[in-house]
């Protein structure tokens, strides 16, 4: 359809399948998600919110997954060589989606919180392995609560002047009407966070926004393409 004026707001999110696919709509943000879940998994999500929200059976969602695959090849999971962030959900030790494990690849074109810190190697809770390219982050779906919020606050207390965007909803997810939290999601929405309110203060003083490859100055905007 034609374009839609939006009013500029404080933090601007998009969402969609071919959001950084040309170098003018990268130049457009401030922080690149980009959605990588194995193909399983996304296929079960597909079904499942489609079937649920939009009326469609199982049959219909499938069919017409493998019509487009030849154009998520082609189009949309390139577009992964331009994030900051890539987040893949995987399924974890339990089984449910309550407890996926994340992996999180954050790239060098932002300036990402150091939580070497809180890393450890026996499992309970994240591992931090780092590069000269990338810094990747896991998250056990099955971490402990009190740590998956020692590591939540350990970010939150870098972006302490924008302590007013708390919310005890981070985590939080629905499965067809049924509201479920996840500690990994937790972890991952804090994260993204912090580079919104980054950019926003790197903005409000003056700045050119917090990528290294920023062109000019804008609203923080984001964007999670989907395969």
């Amino acid at each position: 359809g034609p374009p839609v004026y939006t009013q500029p707001k404080q933090f601007t999110l998009i969402e969609g399948l071919l959001g950084y696919h040309t170098e003018a709509l990268r130049n457009c943000y401030d922080v690149r998600v980009f959605l990588a879940p194995p193909e399983e998994l996304r296929r079960a999500w597909k079904v499942q919110r489609d079937c649920s929200r939009r009326g469609y059976t199982t049959d219909q969602v499938l069919e017409e997954l493998d019509r487009r695959e030849p154009d998520s090849e082609l189009y949309i999971r390139p577009q992964q060589r331009w994030s900051d962030i890539v987040v893949s959900f995987k399924p974890g030790k339990r089984g449910d989606q309550e407890h996926l494990d994340a992996e999180i690849v954050l790239h060098k074109g932002l300036v990402h919180p150091d939580l070497s810190e809180l890393s450890s190697d026996d499992g309970s809770g994240i591992r931090v392995d780092e590069s000269d390219t990338e810094h990747r982050l896991f998250v056990p779906g099955d971490i402990d609560p009190a740590r998956g919020s020692e590591i939540e606050e350990s970010v939150w207390e870098r972006m302490h002047f924008a302590s007013h965007l708390r919310s005890e909803r981070l985590g939080e997810f629905t499965v067809g009407t049924e509201l479920h939290r996840s500690e990994s999601l937790a972890i991952v929405q804090v994260l993204v966070l912090y580079h919104l309110v980054t950019a926003r203060a790197t903005l409000a003083l003056g700045g050119e926004g917090s990528r290294a490859d920023h062109v000019e100055a804008k609203a923080p905007a984001t964007a999670a393409p989907q395969g």
